[in-house]
């Protein structure tokens, strides 16, 4: 009997399928070094936005990490996951149910006499499955992993809340750099309009170069709609980021007084143990190998205990009689038409998917920073021509004005000279700010300071 038993599981092993290993395409290795050499010296903190030096953005970013609704979402799904884990664990216990049986009935005895009888039966039950080849254990790690993904991601929420806020911030203080440069150049325009029209009118210059000064007075007016209406979405973007139905958004720093902050250290193999979003992932991909292995522990026997025990009270019976029963069960596979391997191959391909996955977010992490640090570069290069730019047509704007007020050159040259100068402006109060948004976003790639 043994040896049949034996011979048994034997063959219900090998009926039992190869364990499949993960795809090699779906391996990563990190490169050396980045492409952008940048000297990082700084160390990765949780509160990377302080050291922007701006008080207003850390109460901001301080509001959306607490009121976010993101991530309470996020949050909710990790206690969801939690949940599901305790549910897994659950299977480690027997389960034990509490039953009463009461009947009441009128019968015929042997005699023909009609009888009515009571009878109560309390009974307790109890059952146990015996982990015999790790498919409970496995289900339950699977379970464990799924809660650490789901506060990976929660994390990795956080940090998404924290960097949008931050560079929604920076957006808003360029974009009110751009307005403060252009009401100044409305001042001057609406200035040099009037000194047009008043030397039109004494004869002392044409029309064409009233109605030229006229031209860029308007010109100019009409960008200040557009940089107000990009102000208020911007405020109502960082509205929603903290939670809060639209509404003004206090200012603290000028743009040209946000301090920017230094370069992070760390090398590309860093940066697996950095970014929350990539341990989502190889949580992700543990517990689907996990998952996989309780499906091929499908294939094997299950091992059951029952029991149980109680009374039976009856009006027909002198005394409560005791009753119990005690057993135990072993459950094998045979024929399931397929429905085994079809979830075992589901399994694999989940694995499969997981794996890649995985991949895909260390190469996505690999490829942020690398365009991060090529922004915070090639910026830095385009401000500091910027610079050179402005203050060139700064000084060509004087000698411009010089000379049509000396007679020597035409209003139209005084003209292009004040266009150069006011795209000058604009570009670099833009690039200031989409400099300090690189920053912000290489603060984000590299993790934030998770897990650091």
């Amino acid at each position: 009997m043994k040896r049949a038993a034996l011979l048994g599981l034997a063959l219900l092993g090998a009926c039992t399928p190869a364990k499949r290993p993960r795809p090699e395409a779906a391996s990563v290795t990190p490169p050396a070094a980045w492409r952008t050499t940048l000297p990082g010296t700084a160390t990765l903190a949780a509160n990377w936005w302080e050291a922007f030096g701006d008080p207003e953005l850390t109460r901001l970013v301080t509001a959306a990490l607490a009121n976010n609704p993101d991530i309470a979402v996020a949050v909710a799904r990790v206690a969801e996951a939690r949940a599901a884990e305790r549910v897994a664990r659950a299977a480690r216990f027997p389960t034990l149910d509490a039953g009463v049986g009461l009947i009441e009935q009128r019968a015929l005895n042997a005699f023909g006499s009609a009888t009515t009888g009571t009878s109560l039966q309390p009974v307790f039950q109890s059952a146990y499955e015996v982990d015999l080849f790790g498919r409970v254990g496995r289900t339950i790690d699977a379970a464990r992993l799924t809660g650490d993904a789901a506060a990976a991601a929660a994390d990795t929420a956080r940090l998404s809340v924290a960097a949008a806020t931050a560079s929604g911030y920076v957006t808003l203080r360029g974009l009110d750099a751009r307005i403060a440069t252009v009401r100044a150049t409305i001042a001057s325009r609406g200035e040099a309009l009037r000194i047009a029209r008043s030397r039109a009118e004494a004869g002392y210059t044409s029309q064409l170069e009233l109605r030229q000064a006229e031209a860029e007075y308007a010109a100019v007016t009409q960008t200040l709609p557009q940089l107000e209406l990009l102000a208020r979405r911007q405020e109502n973007a960082l509205s929603l980021l903290t939670g809060t139905p639209p509404r003004a958004i206090a200012r603290g720093r000028p743009l040209e007084a946000l301090v920017p902050p230094p370069i992070p250290a760390g090398l590309p193999s860093d940066l697996l143990r950095r970014r929350p979003d990539i341990a989502q992932a190889e949580a992700s991909l543990a517990a689907s190998d996990a998952s996989l292995a309780a499906a091929r522990a499908q294939f094997l026997p299950q091992l059951r205990l029952t029991g149980s025990t109680g009374e039976v009270l009856s009006s027909a019976l002198p005394n409560p009689v005791g009753i119990w029963s005690i057993g135990a069960s072993v459950l094998a596979p045979l024929f399931r038409g397929g429905q085994l391997r079809g979830n075992y191959d589901a399994a694999t391909a989940r694995r499969d998917q997981a794996a890649f996955a995985y991949q895909r977010s260390v190469l996505t992490a690999f490829r942020e920073v690398e365009d991060a640090l090529a922004a915070v570069d090639r910026l830095a290069a385009q401000r500091r021509a910027l610079e050179t730019q402005r203050t060139a047509t700064a000084e060509a704007l004087r000698h411009a004005t010089n000379r049509y007020r000396a007679g020597y050159s035409p209003y139209l040259e005084q003209l292009d000279a004040q266009r150069a100068l006011f795209s000058a402006e604009l570009s670099l109060e833009q690039t200031r700010a989409d400099q300090l948004n690189a920053l912000v976003a290489l603060y984000q790639a590299m993790g934030g300071g998770w897990g650091g």
